[in-house]
């Protein structure tokens, strides 16, 4: 395989994560945020009294969520495993108790919070950030988790060396590990977010959207 970006331990990988994942050594955390089957893959731009939110293009990317086999590439890819979004995948998911939840603490009319699956044998844990912390990061995709976010979910994993992401979007979980110190393997089938994810990681451009 050829990678689509490689630089200083964090490696991005154009393709199918399904037929990616099997061709990759093990590492020892996944930390992804797959497709929940919901439509999420663009937004309409809106105003409001709260800043309103910005329009993303449809891409048809978020037509359907991961399937049982797809899960099953997921566990064996890594040791630990964090699944933001988890309430969307319960039949795939074995119980658990050591859940995160994002509280974005506004109370408007979308959701008070988010929930990731782990495979942490530890009490559920909760990280306080308001939403609009995203447009501190340049936010430039439509269902992008908060760079400070990630950082603490690789946090609660102080053994890992190595994380995974098969689903790495616009690359806050690759550009958290290289934050961190760690070495990191991403996937992204949206080519435009490959290249939003390896301007990121070069800190060559500050507007991430030219890509789309």
């Amino acid at each position: 395989m050829t990678p689509y970006y490689s630089h200083a331990g964090i490696t991005i990988y154009h393709g199918d994560c399904r037929e990616i994942l099997p061709m990759l050594p093990k590492c020892d955390l996944l930390l992804t945020d797959p497709p929940y089957g919901i439509g999420r893959d663009g937004q309409t731009q809106s105003d409001g009294k709260h800043g309103g939110r910005r329009g993303y293009e449809f891409a048809d990317w978020d037509d359907s969520p991961p399937d049982a086999e797809l899960f099953r590439l997921m566990f064996a890819a890594s040791d630990e495993h964090v699944i933001w979004g988890g309430n969307y995948f319960t039949p795939h998911l074995p119980p658990s108790m050591g859940w995160l939840v994002w509280n974005k603490e506004q109370r408007i009319h979308q959701s008070d919070g988010e929930l990731a699956f782990t495979s942490r044998n530890a009490a559920l844990r909760i990280f306080d950030a308001n939403r609009v912390i995203l447009m501190g990061d340049g936010a430039c995709h439509p269902t992008q988790k908060p760079l400070a976010l990630m950082k603490w979910c690789l946090s609660l994993f102080p053994d890992a060396k190595t994380v995974l992401d098969p689903f790495a979007g616009s690359g806050t979980t690759l550009v958290a590990a290289k934050a961190m110190g760690l070495t990191a393997i991403g996937i992204e089938l949206h080519e435009p977010y490959c290249e939003i994810a390896a301007k990121r990681l070069s800190q060559e451009v500050f507007d991430f959207t030219e890509a789309l």
